[in-house]
């Protein structure tokens, strides 16, 4: 059979992947993300394998591959055997290389919190643990036994024991557990300790049964999913101490870097949702395992799952078609997730493990929002408060004890590293702090990992766009400002370029570039979050400088410099003593849900009073939009100090 054509049908090939020379056998005609996939390597895709981010580059060393689109490459890199592993599709046997550029590997993940300033963070925790009223809880019965006087049903006897114990709470016993009953009883010697999961308002079911003097440790999970990472903390339910936290990127990402991306697979793709969701169930897997190894602790000792997620996550994560987010008028499914069982979702604990959710504002502030706002106590402050939520979609809430107003405005991925020509999350070599040095034409620069460069991520974006903008190197409207640095050339896309790494730098061979059209995104990126900021504000007719605390939340603002924040006209103009970083708020209302029976009651009730703003419905937000897409602003008036630190 001649290689200019494909093997049959279903016939496998093999694709020999360098430089771990690892081999794969895929059915003829599949992409190179195919059997990088099968051979256990994760590969980028922005765009979900589209072709049009050009993230997932290879080297064709030998045989034949079936192009498709060929996205940003260039003759020359064509030429040189570059291909697009998500296009690429295997005729024959072929050998591929595929750079560390291409592939995902650990992110810089926020597994704790950072508060600078101990507070209600620390005290809401406190108060958790002080009152705990976990979401799986254990009673110790002494049952009388049987007898010709009362002989009473078994689970009549287990029922009216915890009744006694509890008499405003109602107990459901599911069949399942029938089964086990009668024996456990007796061998307990009618001495036992019975564990009770919370499935509504001072409603509970019975979980298990055991003997009393069996005790073992009882612990939960509090879970953060978000679009681009995943974290688990492993939680001693009995005192509120956490064992263990790990986290990694959610495997979603396969199937696109944001939200959008997914859902258009769950449509186009038959068994999309199902892929989306195996991804996430395989994520949490791998950490779960992770936090066991970590701890030493036992699989079958934990008996409860507390989550947080956006709500497409929420959705996925459960298997539940996200399709009408996307569409006008953007209507979920649901807003209060059902108490869902490990065993259902194909998580890797005891089937009957409970998993609540917390619940969602609307389609595009969800769970994660409401949990960053119970862990902050937002909604108990007299003080009038910003929290900021940055990444894909920026999600805002203004407001306090009184009041709660809630927006959501798609950034884009540009903090992601989307949509940059050499951006990347904050993976290892990401480029995380940067400064010019104009006077001598210089660049200083921080890694993530402190290995060479080979792109540069969200903060290290901002904090470019602010030394450029100081140093002259960008005006205000975001050109790049021909001047007499050797780092400023013509781009090979398009207008200018500045060189913030030069090849022999880097760990890429190549120069790390900032381009016109980089600029340009990143610009659309800020202007869409403080439009945002601003449009909430407009509605309750306060001006920023009435904002008395500002909490930014989520891993990417954990390392965002502030000054240089403010500098872009990303966020209000404040003085710095009123921000405050609060690290993964989500997973820290998850572990306040996990251990607190007020802490999940607050949370519905955050979710009601949260009144959702639709941005595209506010009149003011293009008008705030426009405006905003300058350096800082087109409004001068309203970043003082940055103007004064520019004079």
């Amino acid at each position: 059979m001649s290689h200019n054509e494909s093997a049959p049908a279903g016939l496998p090939v093999q694709v020999k992947i360098l430089p771990e020379e690892r081999v794969v056998q895929v059915p003829a005609c599949s992409t190179v993300r195919q059997a990088a996939l099968a051979a256990g390597i994760e590969l980028k895709s922005s765009c979900g394998g589209d072709g049009t981010c050009g993230r997932c580059r290879f080297r064709l060393r030998s045989g034949e591959v079936q192009e498709g689109h060929t996205g940003k490459l260039t003759a020359a890199e064509r030429e040189q055997g570059w291909r697009l592993a998500c296009q690429a599709r295997v005729l024959w046997d072929v050998v591929v290389e595929i750079p560390a550029t291409s592939r995902l590997t650990r992110h810089q993940i926020l597994v704790g919190r950072r508060w600078e300033k101990a507070g209600d963070l620390q005290e809401r925790e406190e108060e958790a643990v002080a009152d705990l009223e976990p979401l799986y809880q254990e009673e110790e019965l002494q049952l009388p036994p049987p007898n010709a006087a009362d002989p009473s049903a078994d689970a009549t006897r287990l029922l009216d024991a915890l009744q006694r114990r509890r008499p405003q709470a109602e107990f459901v016993l599911p069949p399942a557990l029938l089964r086990q009953i009668p024996a456990a009883l007796r061998s307990a010697d009618w001495r036992v300790r019975v564990g009770l999961v919370e499935v509504g308002p001072d409603r509970w079911e019975v979980a298990r049964v055991l003997p009393a003097a069996a005790a073992a440790p009882n612990l939960g999970l509090a879970v953060d999913i978000g679009t681009t990472t995943v974290v688990v903390q492993l939680v001693d339910l009995l005192d509120g101490r956490t064992l263990a936290s790990q986290g990694t990127y959610n495997l979603q990402a396969h199937f696109g870097d944001d939200v959008i991306s997914r859902i258009v697979h769950s449509e186009e793709d038959p068994d999309g949702l199902q892929h989306l969701q195996r991804a996430v169930v395989q994520t949490l897997n791998g950490l779960i395992d992770a936090v066991l190894q970590e701890s030493g602790a036992e699989r079958q000792d934990i008996q409860a799952v507390a989550y947080a997620g956006n709500t497409t996550m929420t959705h996925l994560f459960l298997g539940v078609p996200a399709a009408y987010l996307r569409r006008d008028p953007y209507v979920p499914a649901f807003a209060v997730p059902p108490l869902a069982r490990a065993g259902e979702l194909g998580l890797k604990l005891a089937p009957q493990v409970p998993l609540w959710g917390h619940p969602a504002v609307g389609s595009y502030v969800g769970g994660d929002i409401v949990a960053g706002v119970l862990a902050t106590g937002v909604h108990k402050t007299p003080a009038l408060t910003l929290f900021v939520d940055i990444g894909t979609n920026g999600e805002i809430v203004v407001g306090n004890q009184e009041w709660l107003m809630a927006c959501a405005c798609s950034a884009g991925p540009a903090f992601e590293g989307g949509g940059i020509k050499h951006g990347m999350r904050a993976m290892t070599g990401a480029i995380e702090r940067i400064r010019v040095q104009p006077e001598r034409d210089e660049v200083a620069y921080q890694t993530v990992g402190g290995q060479a460069p080979q792109g540069i991520c969200g903060s290290g974006l901002i904090d470019a766009l602010a030394t450029l903008r100081e140093s002259g190197i960008i005006d205000r409207s975001g050109n790049l400002v021909a001047g007499g640095s050797r780092r400023l050339r013509p781009s090979p896309d398009a207008g200018m370029e500045y060189v913030l790494a030069w090849a022999h730098e880097s760990g890429t061979g190549q120069d790390i570039t900032l381009t016109q059209a980089d600029v340009k995104n990143l610009l659309r990126a800020k202007g869409a979050i403080y439009a945002g900021i601003r449009t909430l504000l407009a509605m309750v007719e306060l001006p920023p400088e009435a904002l008395e605390q500002a909490l930014i939340a989520g891993g990417f603002g954990n390392y965002l410099n502030i000054h240089d924040a403010m500098a872009i006209g990303l966020l209000p103009d404040l003085p710095p003593e009123r921000y405050q970083y609060v690290g993964n708020s989500s997973l820290a209302g998850a572990r306040l849900a996990l251990l607190s029976r007020q802490a999940r009651q607050e949370a519905l009730e955050i979710a009601r009073r949260i009144t959702y703003v639709d941005l595209s419905s506010a009149p003011s937000y293009m008008e705030e939009f426009v405006s905003a897409l300058f350096l800082p602003h087109t409004d001068f008036s309203q970043f003082p100090r940055v103007l004064g630190k520019l004079a």
